[in-house]
């Protein structure tokens, strides 16, 4: 089959309601550029410390982490369109602040404020996208998102290194805030309340041992590992900007360029590599797989190679890394719970990554400041290792049933 063909098949049957909250979502992430730069902004702008600004990247994930939560709590018992309305409008707000703030304290606690505000969407966006899919479409449509996502991340980034390098860091929290500001506007626009009063659920079913995901020792499992693969991920953002600028001395909007490589190769790669994965009985073993990229990403960071060349080649791994695992595990999740309670297993799964956000940074700042750059990325690699026969043992545990099926 052609490329194209299998390019064209991969976005066929998803619901027009999931593309106007991709559309949405890639106005949003075309600018934020706060956490890709905000590592970098603090140490080499503020010249705060790698571990101040450790901590506040731990605020971010500390932030991310209540507004998953509560955001699942809200979209399982409010309307999907305000949770997602609000969040975006709010939260955009309280980057406006850090156009002027410079004390620790200060940022400190708008990151928190900005992020528990910010994941409060994630929960209700991704319930949406779910209910506005079928079971054939649903990993597609969550892809598609990411396709969103990364596109807008992709242009995100290399406009940031060259907002930075040009007028200064502080417009790039400017640039976010409208951003976000705009994309609420299209979720007000074009999702009207009363279309999303269809798909969320008013009446939450009691919490039990049976429905509850707190009882399920089997995801909760599968959340663990998650953690370990966000906070080995993660480094994306929090240390491999700052470990480019000091140790190979790349400039802010180079280090831009290659972050932006990142979501480009998501958006040329995603879509028809998840649509040829899908076929595969074991679909969700692709996960390991995507675990073993990553360590192969961070063996590559380890051989301190300054060349160019090898950190591209990081770049494609990291990314094939994403590709293969981040789907999958969105749709195992969505495989799990009873309609109801699909705000709580996603809340959960939000946590996840936000216990992550706060693990990758003060962990992988803290490691390079005391054991240096190649240290931290052997581990990292070690780690990621361990993560892939992990989840292996895990989903081939799983019954046959759930390994083939598509939600």
């Amino acid at each position: 089959m052609r490329i194209d063909r299998i390019f064209l098949r991969s976005f066929s049957g998803i619901s027009v309601h999931v593309w106007i909250l991709a559309a949405s979502m890639f106005i949003n992430r075309t600018g934020s550029m706060v956490i890709a730069f905000m590592s970098l902004y603090l140490t080499k702008e503020l010249h705060y410390s790698m571990g101040q600004a450790g901590l506040v990247m731990a605020a971010y994930g500390t932030g991310s982490i209540i507004g998953s939560y509560a955001g699942g709590w809200i979209t399982d018992r409010r309307n999907v369109h305000g949770v997602m309305v609000y969040s975006l409008l709010v939260s955009g707000l309280f980057l406006v602040p850090l156009l002027f703030f410079t004390n620790f304290y200060a940022i400190l606690g708008l990151v928190f404020f900005y992020s528990l505000v910010a994941d409060t969407f994630r929960p209700a966006n991704s319930v949406a996208v779910a209910k506005f899919s079928t079971d054939e479409t649903r990993t597609r449509a969550f892809s598609l998102m990411r396709l969103a996502i990364n596109l807008g991340f992709g242009i995100g980034p290399a406009l940031g290194g060259i907002v930075a390098v040009s007028v200064g860091f502080k417009w790039i929290f400017l640039i976010d805030a409208i951003t976000s500001v705009a994309a609420a506007a299209m979720v007000l626009m074009y999702l009207p309340k009363k279309q999303l009063d269809r798909v969320s659920s008013k009446k939450p079913e009691p919490i039990s041992r049976e429905s509850s995901a707190f009882f399920d020792r089997g995801y909760l499992l599968f959340l663990l590992l998650v953690s370990g693969f966000g906070t080995c991920f993660f480094q994306l953002f929090a240390s491999v900007p700052v470990y480019f600028s000091k140790s190979f001395h790349y400039s802010e909007d180079v280090i831009g360029y290659l972050l932006a490589l990142n979501g480009f190769l998501v958006v040329l790669m995603e879509m028809p590599l998840v649509y040829k994965m899908e076929q595969f009985k074991s679909k969700y073993l692709f996960i390991a797989v995507g675990c073993g990229m990553m360590a192969l990403a961070y063996f590559i960071l380890f051989l301190r190679n300054d060349s160019l060349t090898f950190s591209i080649a990081y770049t494609f791994f990291i990314t094939l890394a994403e590709i293969m695992a981040m789907p999958f595990m969105m749709s195992f999740v969505f495989s799990q719970p009873s309609p109801t309670r699909q705000g709580q297993y996603m809340a959960l799964y939000s946590v996840a990554y936000g216990i992550s956000h706060i693990i990758a940074p003060v962990a992988g700042l803290y490691l390079a400041e005391q054991l240096g750059f190649d240290k931290l990325y052997l581990l990292t690699a070690l780690l990621s290792l361990i993560l892939a026969f992990l989840f292996y043992g895990m989903l081939l545990r799983k019954s046959p049933a759930t390994l083939v099926s598509t939600a």
